[in-house]
């Protein structure tokens, strides 16, 4: 991570006309303070006025020190898993309601990125999700997730079968509706609903949620990061792998999923006092009496 930041990009939700405010008056902000401001070929396709230099997402790596991101979690998300390869830190400013990850308010996003600008930040790691697709031992389908993957069915009413092993050893055969594989980040999401565990952030582990499960033992089961996981499908009918909330693909029998965690974490830069434990309590309404 580079510091200070001298470039930085200001990404919006897409097609999101309530951003174009607020991201051009930050945009205005920064420049006052002497930082050089890019903006993502998408957003600018949205915004009114502007006479800042675009560049895709993609062409960012080496081109900015932080980039900014105006929405919610899933556009943040989607971001994420595009930049991370690049290890340009990430900072979430969140248009509505407290975010997990967009923890930014936009009623006070300029003193909070001023303060950023002077180096009173919180930096932190998170793990990706690397999957790929074997379909008769040849790659058809490798992307990233920030949230979790999942193997899912369609509108068929009939369960998933498959097989699941991790580092190569039998773990178990199951029918299902699905099997979520979610990161830390993602065990406050589906597989939170599902009935799984809340993972602090900065562990290293690997969540495996059944969904809907059809046998009342199987239960979610932890494991370490660097485990690799196979999922082989023995019915796949209308099923589906999908990754965060951006990608998916449809699977076809005895095709294989594998899933790591990727080799680079996502950096997500927060203010100083920053508390997931407070988010948590935000979150879930745990401060709330019955």
């Amino acid at each position: 991570m580079k510091f200070p930041f001298r470039t930085i990009a200001l990404i919006g939700k897409y097609k999101t006309p309530e951003i174009t405010g607020p991201l051009l008056r930050l945009a205005d902000f920064l420049s006052g303070r002497g930082v050089a401001v890019v903006v993502d070929n998408l957003t600018a396709e949205h915004l009114d006025r502007h006479d800042f230099p675009v560049l895709p997402l993609r062409e960012m790596d080496g081109q900015v020190d932080l980039a900014i991101v105006l929405g919610g979690d899933g556009t943040l998300l989607n971001i994420t898993c595009t930049l991370a390869p690049s290890g340009i830190p990430l900072v979430g400013v969140n248009q509505g309601r407290l975010g997990f990850l967009t923890d930014i308010s936009l009623d006070t996003v300029q003193q909070t990125i001023a303060d950023m600008l002077d180096g009173k930040f919180v930096t932190e790691q998170r793990m990706l999700l690397a999957a790929r697709i074997l379909r008769d031992g040849e790659e058809v389908f490798d992307a990233l997730a920030f949230n979790e993957v999942v193997v899912h069915r369609g509108n068929v009413s009939t369960l998933i079968e498959f097989e699941v092993r991790i580092d190569g050893e039998y773990l178990y055969n199951q029918r299902a509706d699905g099997l979520i594989v979610a990161t830390p980040t993602g065990s406050t999401a589906y597989a939170l609903s599902a009935g799984g565990p809340i993972l602090h952030p900065s562990l290293d582990l690997i969540a495996l949620v059944p969904v809907c499960p059809h046998t009342m033992s199987n239960r979610p089961i932890v494991v370490k990061s660097k485990s690799r996981l196979e999922i082989l499908l023995h019915r796949a009918h209308a099923v589906r792998v999908r990754l965060d909330s951006h990608t998916h693909f449809d699977l076809q029998g005895n095709d294989r999923l594998e899933v790591t965690s990727y080799s680079r974490p996502a950096i997500l830069l927060h203010p100083l006092g920053h508390s997931y434990y407070h988010t948590l309590r935000e979150k879930l309404l745990w401060n709330k009496t019955l």
